[in-house]
């Protein structure tokens, strides 16, 4: 990589990505006393997922005072689900009061990067040329922010408006259209109940059915904000009870998978009370373990496909035409326009971007059986990059956000060290990766992600790369002080 930029001295850090990792982890930074770092987002605005993700009814699945920053609490969440526009309004929040807007560069796109191993340096293209330099690279790009599309035939001759969910056409009026969604997903049971009753027809194509549960959300209400406002130690309060809460049902997810059986009952309970039509009924009872895949929350997905005008096909696609949707039985099912719900490339870390480490080495090749890094953040061959929300990181069971604190402790600690040691570099050792990732898996192979189905959660050759095989706590302490001995550590 050819730097023709005038010379600069090199940043502390570079972060690619704004969202609540990238704004988070800069916070933290700069709090910790390092300052001289730069967010580079592909995007015009902060936000990532959330600013991505405008579809209709999207919101979280996991508690308002839980998924927000524990230095940054808000006691004004309009419900105990925070629907997109405020996390997105939150995000925004937390930028501008903690001035992260000089230093973040928007519609920044990272193409390469590439680590200089004589001066310890990371040298960073963006798609417009620019070359920057910094001593540790950050990815925050998450695990999912790449739209995943399926490959079915056709799909470039259908003739009407097609879009994936989280580019969502809000300037397409669907109103008395015949509207297809491909996907039944986290994404699609949101704006699913959203669309239902404006359009004229809704076909919804189903490959797996989801195990989807009561949704416990309601509004905050006047009184509750007064006390919360009033009495900060409340907020805490309930952001504890709410982890406990979420934590302990680590117990079925990964210590006895067979608790979920138990679980299974408030499901059929819900499916029953939601929906009247027998036949659509049997078609969403999924045909695998409960947990195995990502379980959803929603009061209001059964009640909308108990509608008139909205069919569930369960028969595969054969292929997209002009005019709709045909499947395998041979069936056209005629639409105006196509949403696809089909989820995100949750397994390509850090794609499409090219990374290379030591002695060239690309960090897609590395990956090539898939992702694995030491702790879900260190990457042997690659030093001085740090991975937030990395491989197996993601939960079944809990927040993200505290995940993200976990790492941002760990990563502080690195850069501290880098800078107060005198380190050209820190690179975690190959055996120590290498003997992590064998523990990993073989905790995955326990849990109840690995009772008989596929999901996101996992490669198409089945190494599961995304989620965390333990309790959030646990992982906490993992975090809690870098060992450098699993590192090596050059001057």
């Amino acid at each position: 990589m050819k730097n023709n930029n005038p010379p600069q001295a090199p940043l502390s850090a570079l972060i690619i990505g704004a969202g609540f990792a990238g704004i988070g982890l800069a916070i933290r930074l700069d709090k910790a006393g390092i300052s001289d770092f730069l967010i580079l987002e592909k995007a015009g605005d902060v936000g990532g997922t959330w600013r991505d993700n405008s579809y209709p009814g999207a919101a979280c699945d996991v508690p308002s005072h839980l998924y927000s920053f524990s230095f940054e609490p808000k006691a004004d969440w309009t419900s105990k689900y925070a629907p997109q526009a405020e996390i997105l309004a939150y995000i925004r929040h937390c930028a501008k009061k903690y001035h992260l807007g000089p230093r973040t560069r928007f519609s920044c796109e990272v193409s390469q990067a590439e680590f200089d191993e004589t001066l310890g340096l990371w040298q960073v293209a963006t798609t417009e040329g620019e070359v920057l330099v910094a001593r540790s690279l950050i990815s925050a790009c998450g695990q999912l922010n790449r739209p995943l599309y399926p490959a079915i035939p056709g799909v470039e001759d259908f003739g009407g408006e097609a879009f994936h969910s989280a580019h969502w056409r809000h300037d397409l009026d669907l109103a008395n259209k015949r509207v297809a969604v491909i996907g039944t997903g986290a994404s699609a049971i949101q704006f699913v109940p959203q669309i239902a009753p404006r359009v004229g027809h809704l076909t919804l194509f189903q490959r797996s059915a989801a195990y989807v549960i009561p949704k416990a959300d309601r509004p905050y209400s006047a009184r509750e904000h007064a006390l919360l406002q009033r009495f900060p130690a409340m907020q805490k309060l309930s952001r504890a009870w709410q982890y406990l809460s979420h934590e302990s049902r680590a117990l079925a997810f990964i210590s006895f998978p067979s608790l979920m059986k138990t679980l299974e009952g408030n499901f059929h309970k819900h499916l029953e009370s939601g929906l009247s039509d027998a036949v659509k009924r049997r078609q969403l009872v999924p045909d695998y373990p409960m947990g195995c895949k990502r379980m959803l929350i929603s009061n209001d997905f059964f009640p909308s496909l108990d509608r008139d005008n909205v069919d569930l096909v369960t028969q595969g696609i054969e292929a997209v035409t002009a005019h709709g949707v045909r499947t395998v039985d041979g069936v056209l099912h005629e639409a105006d326009v196509l949403i696809y719900g089909t989820g995100f490339a949750a397994t390509d870390f850090l794609a499409p971007m090219s990374i290379k480490g030591r002695n060239g080495q690309e960090l897609n090749h590395a990956w090539q059986s898939g992702a694995q890094a030491y702790k879900g953040i260190s990457v042997s061959g690659f030093p001085n990059l740090f991975l937030l929300y990395g491989p197996n990181t993601n939960l079944g069971h809990n927040s993200i956000i505290y995940m993200l604190e976990s790492q941002f402790n760990y990563v502080v600690s690195c850069l501290h060290s880098l800078r107060q040691r005198g380190w050209r570099y820190i690179d975690v050792k190959a055996d120590v990766q290498t003997r992590f990732n064998t523990r990993i898996q073989q905790a995955v192979s326990t849990t109840v992600w690995s009772k008989g189905c596929t999901s996101w959660y996992q490669t198409a050759e089945g190494k599961h790369t995304n989620n965390w095989p333990g309790y959030t706590f646990s992982y906490r302490r993992l975090t809690r002080t870098p060992e450098f001995e699993d590192y090596e550590c050059a001057r």
